[in-house]
């Protein structure tokens, strides 16, 4: 129950405010969830928010401009600012409301005329109210503690997704690197083809099969030139940049040469159903709801208040001055079976908000299984692929020497060169989803902060 505080101070607070200094008598921002910032997502050291763009930019430069530039961190940090004013709103109602009236009226009556003005202070003060202005505070409360969790949320789905585009940007540019290589490599064929042509010890085909083998490495070259283009135009737009900003990127650190990956799963998600802020944002909604049933009860109840004030008035001179105090019993008897179907409503928002949890409940225990076998999945397919690109490497070597010495088909060259350049995109691929799954496990139990980055190099989800 919020305290009553004297009416002195309240009329004190009233005369000293102004515009330049934000009254806030009932500490409706000391409620405030703190602005999001690298500071609330475990940023070691100091990390102040700043438009500056990194030249290069890293993994952790990244994530630092989204949670300080993006426009969803400003909204949902003043959704929050919101709903700790409506808590300041609903602790309002334990205090007395002073209102002050004044009329001013000339009366004529044919060759008469006489003025007369009146003014009241008017002190009233809801006394009893059968616990509606408690479920509205707790309501209130409860609704900012799901906007506080809605912006941890918020904050983890913007690391993800700023995580995410990065890698992905940097995956797009090992891409490039890749299809360049590859199209040396079948520039380097169709040289050599095109020298044992011209002395006379290999056919046309052979020759036509190395140049389309060529253009086709040129076109993978330009297509993945544009997916990288468009990779960075997404990152851009994650930080909160406008698509056409140019950003270069940090080279990318060296994955772990040993990397293993093994956890109970069941663990994973009992502690996820713990910490993921969407779940308790969902749970914060059914307890408001349930104090919302209050509140609708409580509508349909008496209530008790106390009215007091001094009156004057002023007839053509004559001044009468006088005092009023009294209590008022409200006692509703009959409005229409309103609050019977408002008491309904409110309950069977109850059954929503908790069917709402359940599900989300559900959800997570599902987000974090399908996140542990991606990156089991990933973390197997992590050094598969460098066996893969390694023996793709020596199978393209040992084709190529064939195939100068005369000794190989030009149909070998090429397929060992293919196979190379499928090894790797897919080690590329491999990369990319180890990363991008070991974050995703992370924001499934509703632990994604800047600890990842840390533990990147140990090869830790």
């Amino acid at each position: 129950m919020f305290s009553r505080r004297p009416l002195s101070l309240l009329l004190a607070g009233l005369l000293f405010a102004t515009p330049a200094l934000p009254f806030d008598p009932l500490g409706s921002e000391a409620m405030t969830p703190l602005k999001p910032s690298p500071r609330l997502s475990a940023r070691v050291g100091e990390a102040p928010c700043t438009t500056q763009l990194p030249d290069p930019l890293a993994a952790i430069d990244a994530v630092d401009l989204a949670l300080c530039n993006h426009p969803q961190t400003r909204e949902v940090w003043a959704a929050a600012r919101a709903q700790a004013a409506l808590v300041g709103v609903a602790r309002g109602a334990w205090l007395p409301n002073l209102n002050g009236t004044g009329t001013a009226t000339r009366y004529v009556y044919e060759n008469d005329a006489y003025n007369k003005s009146t003014a009241a202070l008017t002190l009233s003060w809801l006394l009893l109210d059968f616990g509606q202005r408690s479920a509205n505070i707790e309501n209130a409360q409860q609704l900012l503690v799901a906007a506080a969790a809605t912006q941890d949320a918020t904050v983890q789905s913007l690391f993800l997704v700023a995580l995410q585009s990065y890698y992905n940007a940097q995956a797009t540019r090992s891409a490039v690197s890749a299809a360049q290589s590859a199209e040396r490599s079948a520039q380097e064929a169709y040289n050599a083809a095109q020298l044992r042509y011209s002395v006379g010890v290999a056919t046309p085909a052979d020759r036509l099969q190395a140049q389309t083998a060529l253009s086709q490495a040129t076109l993978n070259r330009i297509k993945a030139e544009g997916e990288s283009r468009n990779a960075l135009g997404t990152l851009a737009n994650a930080l909160g940049l406008n698509a056409q900003t140019r950003i270069a990127l940090a080279p990318a650190p060296a994955l772990p040469t040993e990397v293993s990956f093994q956890k109970d799963v069941d663990a994973l998600i009992a502690d996820a159903q713990e910490r993921r802020p969407d779940l308790k944002a969902a749970e914060a909604q059914v307890k408001a709801a349930e104090a919302g049933v209050t509140v609708a009860r409580g509508q349909g109840l008496p209530t008790l208040s106390l009215g007091a004030g001094p009156t004057w008035q002023d007839t053509d001179g004559v001044i009468v001055r006088g005092n009023s105090a009294g209590l008022t019993l409200n006692v509703p008897i009959f409005s229409g079976f309103d609050t019977t179907y408002r008491v309904r409503s409110a309950a069977a928002q109850v059954d929503v908000k908790a069917a709402q949890r359940d599900r989300i409940r559900n959800q997570v225990a599902l987000d974090v299984w399908k996140a542990y076998q991606s990156l089991t999945t990933a973390t197997q397919s992590l050094k598969t692929t460098a066996d893969l690109v390694a023996s793709a490497e020596e199978s393209e070597r040992v084709a190529l020497g064939r195939y100068k010495a005369g000794v190989g088909t030009v149909l070998d060259l090429l397929s060992a060169q293919s196979a190379l350049a499928s090894a790797r995109l897919q080690r590329i691929q491999a990369e990319l989803d180890w990363n991008v799954y070991r974050a995703t496990l992370a924001q499934s139990m509703g632990a994604l902060d800047y600890t990842l980055l840390q533990g990147a190099a140990e090869g830790r989800p």
